[in-house]
């Protein structure tokens, strides 16, 4: 972009669009971060696993790599200042390919190799992404940035004009796309037609159980597998599943994922054989059709900068998207410091967020962290 913008609209009250709006806001603009729905994080940010990955087994080069390793250089005092809690417990890939280590070494991630074949990954960890979502869209507010929820985007204009289904208008001299799931929507909102996005379900099984580490399959070419992880208020996650569908409202869990997922996770961990799970939930991962990490300016808007099809690692990455984000949109531009603002408490931990989210044996007991 020639010139550095002076205002800016953020579409997706996410993990993403939450951490570009504070990134921007810090930058000196006026941001306006506006969400579809009634509350933040309701989407693929509230329903995922919650582990920042450390990036030790991303593809080397690649723009999503670069921007999870600028987010693990920058996540620890981001989240420290901010109050976000962070079980810091490592990560065990059993028999873990030579290869796995190389990528770890290319990406220059700290990982050691037991005689037995298990990979040790110490810097990988779990947060609560809800309250890592509210968080960052605390801080923004804190440092000036308006937060509007219901705001549904039917039309932007020319000239950064977004117009809402409710009659509401809101402008800016740049408008960021993070819509998630919906990101290809808004970018037809703009005449842009350039990608598409589809969700790609992920369902998880919760045990009332304890586990020190995070347990990981070797991942494969299309997702990381069925893992099984702590949460910080002391139970055990099972999952994801990964299943391509359509339609972007179907958050529901298959009958048939319990087995699925068992299985798997038993293999991994087998104190798992036995026990059933308290609660089921799914998520939808907001996959691009052929394209991944798309954030760039839009091809017929000047004004439209997508940030779309950031799959499975937002939560990861959304430190550095932001900074990517910010350099884009306003670079140049001193930091203001951050602040940290009083994000508002829910009712449910993350990992039941989920519109479908449902106990299965028995009531779920949350503990405190």
């Amino acid at each position: 972009m020639p010139n550095p913008a002076f205002s800016a609209v953020v579409v997706g009250g996410g993990v993403v669009g939450g951490a570009a709006a504070l990134a921007l806001v810090r930058r000196g603009l006026k941001v306006t971060l506006v969400e579809a729905e009634d509350a933040l994080a309701l989407g693929a940010s509230g329903t995922n696993s919650g582990i920042l990955h450390t990036g030790f087994d991303s593809v080397p080069g690649e723009l999503e790599t670069r921007l999870i390793l600028r987010a693990a250089q920058l996540r620890d005092a981001v989240l420290d200042t901010l109050g976000v809690p962070v079980l810091r417990c490592g990560a065990l890939m059993p028999d873990a390919p030579l290869e796995v280590a190389s990528t770890a070494a290319r990406n220059r991630v700290e990982v050691r190799a037991r005689r037995d074949g298990t990979l040790e990954i110490p810097g990988e960890s779990v947060t609560d992404p809800v309250h890592c979502t509210l968080a960052f869209a605390a801080a923004a507010r804190a440092a000036g940035a308006q937060v509007r929820t219901g705001f549904r985007v039917r039309h932007i204009g020319r000239g950064g004009v977004v117009f809402a289904t409710s009659g509401d208008v809101v402008a800016g001299d740049v408008v960021v796309n993070c819509a998630g799931l919906f990101a290809d929507e808004v970018a037809r909102a703009a005449d842009d037609a350039s990608f598409e996005i589809y969700p790609r379900k992920g369902e998880f099984l919760v045990f009332e159980a304890t586990l020190d580490r995070i347990l990981l399959p070797v991942p494969g070419t299309r997702t990381k597998g069925v893992l099984v992880f702590p949460t910080i208020d002391g139970h055990v996650i099972a999952g994801p599943t990964a299943v391509d569908g359509e339609d972007k409202d179907d958050w529901s869990v298959r009958p048939e994922a319990r087995d699925e997922v068992l299985a798997k996770a038993i293999e991994l961990h087998p104190p798992l054989a036995g026990l059933e799970p308290v609660a089921a939930y799914a998520g939808l991962r907001p996959a691009g059709r052929n394209a991944n990490y798309v954030i760039r300016t839009s091809r017929v808007r000047p004004e439209l900068v997508h940030v779309a099809a950031i799959r499975s690692t937002g939560l990861t990455a959304a430190l550095g998207i932001a900074e990517h984000v910010a350099d884009l949109v306003a670079p140049g531009r001193r930091e203001r410091p951050l602040v940290a603002g009083e994000a508002p408490e829910y009712d449910r931990p993350w990992y039941l967020r989920s519109r479908s989210a449902t106990p299965l044996t028995r009531t779920l007991r949350v503990r405190e962290p």
